[in-house]
C-alpha cells in the first residue's frame, strides 16, 4: 500500500456521520512529508523538527506551542514521548509518533478531539508494530 494510500483510506474517512479529519499527513521524523491530504498546510521552516524534539522534552513544546503550517496550537493532554495533542479554536491536532514518521490528523468542529485521536493513534500504533 502507498502512503497516499494510507492517509486517503485510513486517515481522510468519515469517522461517523458528518466528521472527517479536515487534512492529514505521513511525514518523517526528518521532515519530508511521505503523503498527506490535498488542503494540509504548508510547512514552515523547522516546525516538524519542533515537534519531533518536543516528543523528547515536552516542556518545551509547552511553553512554546506546537507550530503546523505558521498556526499556533496550544499543546494539551498527550502521552510523553508517544501522543501530541493540540487545541485552536473549534480545532485541533493530534500527531502519533512511529519509530521514523510522524502520523498527523487536524480537526475541525463538529468533529470532536477524541474522534481525531483514535483515527490517527490507530494508524500510528499500526505502522509502529511494522517497524515504520
Amino acid at each position: 500500500m502507498s502512503w497516499q494510500a494510507y492517509v486517503d483510506e485510513h486517515l481522510m474517512l468519515e469517522i461517523s456521520p458528518g466528521h472527517w479529519l479536515s487534512s492529514a499527513a505521513i511525514i518523517g521524523q526528518d521532515g519530508n512529508v511521505w503523503a498527506q491530504s490535498a488542503n494540509f498546510p504548508e510547512l514552515q521552516g523547522d516546525e516538524i523538527d519542533k515537534v519531533v524534539k518536543g516528543f523528547v522534552d515536552a516542556a518545551q513544546i509547552s511553553m512554546h506551542g506546537l507550530y503546523l503550517g505558521g498556526l499556533k496550537y496550544m499543546v494539551i493532554q498527550g502521552e510523553p514521548g508517544q501522543v501530541l495533542r493540540g487545541k485552536k479554536g473549534t480545532g485541533g491536532v493530534c500527531i502519533k509518533k512511529t519509530n521514523s514518521a510522524l502520523v498527523i490528523g487536524l480537526y475541525e468542529d463538529p468533529t470532536k478531539p477524541g474522534e481525531c485521536n483514535i483515527v490517527v493513534e490507530r494508524l500510528g500504533d499500526y505502522l509502529y508494530e511494522q517497524g515504520i
